[in-house]
């Protein structure tokens, strides 16, 4: 384990910029983050897979820096990757091996002794117990994203980056790992990267928010609600009007009625003298902060 001398464990994201030929997917990021769970949000395309491909250091920014425990890792990676825990938004796996094999032959490489325990209750907490000598191949997606889980759990690692880590679940089982999520990041720091706002509302004491390669916040979800407050309205409108209120403001929800559409919306100034202001949740916040880079 590698920690400040304090004893606390820190990741810092300085001036962070990626540049893809022209294209520039993050610019001038700055982040820190400590112990408990950080959920990253952003849409696809954001930027958040290329932020946590740097930090694991899988590829190398353009400009900028990121420290773990005040070293400088874009300079010394392996100080950061032999306490991580990663997994990526593309997982693979070995088709014809068991879950039981492929997560041995992880460690195997990775340097663990005696991993044979650790294997067993990782199977245990991502319910794979029952089927840990069935072939990978023969797995659902949702099965083999909870491997992908397991095999980054494999190290007990002090800093785990999970990248759309519920995609592929059933409700049940992301009602599950949001809790392995939530008892991990006591002692640890966890980043959940997702476009999945319940997830973090769900799982995270502090966010993120990324657009177009920008850092828009990094706050706790209440403050982030409450930088909503006053800008989320419903009323029920004819369904023939949804399609143009679509067009006019960002509708965060809706719901069909025999009288019609009970709208949700995100927007400055009350939209019509049958709206009612409502308390924002955490998505409205987020598309509220979305809804102002569109208006800048």
């Amino acid at each position: 384990m590698t920690v400040q001398t304090d004893g606390s464990l820190e990741l810092r994201i300085e001036n962070l910029d990626k540049h893809f030929g022209e294209t520039l997917a993050l610019r001038n990021v700055d982040l820190t983050l400590d112990t408990g769970v950080t959920g990253l949000l952003g849409s696809n395309g954001a930027g958040k897979s290329t932020l946590m491909r740097i930090v694991t250091g899988v590829i190398d920014p353009t400009e900028g820096t990121v420290y773990w425990n005040g070293t400088d890792v874009t300079d010394k990676p392996q100080v950061i990757r032999q306490d991580v825990g990663y997994l990526p938004q593309d997982f693979g796996v070995y088709p014809n091996l068991t879950a039981r094999e492929f997560l041995s032959y992880l460690a195997a490489i990775r340097g663990l002794n005696n991993p044979d325990d650790r294997i067993t209750d990782l199977l245990e907490l991502v319910n794979l117990s029952d089927v840990h000598e069935k072939r990978l191949g023969d797995f659902s997606g949702g099965m083999r994203q909870r491997v992908g889980i397991a095999q980054a759990l494999l190290s007990d690692p002090d800093l785990l980056i999970v990248d759309e880590p519920t995609v592929g679940l059933d409700p049940t089982e992301r009602v599950r790992f949001r809790n392995v999520l939530a008892d991990l990041a006591d002692e640890r720091v966890v980043v959940l990267s997702t476009h999945i706002v319940p997830d973090v509302e769900a799982t995270a004491n502090d966010v993120a928010v990324l657009h177009n390669g920008h850092l828009r916040a990094h706050t706790s979800p209440s403050e982030l609600i409450a930088r909503a407050t006053g800008t989320v309205w419903e009323w029920t409108a004819p369904s023939a009007d949804l399609a143009a209120l679509r067009r006019e403001y960002t509708v965060s929800s809706t719901s069909h009625g025999q009288d019609g559409v009970r709208v949700r919306i995100i927007a400055d100034t009350q939209p019509t003298s049958e709206a009612t202001s409502v308390e924002p949740t955490l998505e409205d916040a987020y598309l509220a902060l979305l809804a102002e880079d569109r208006s800048s």
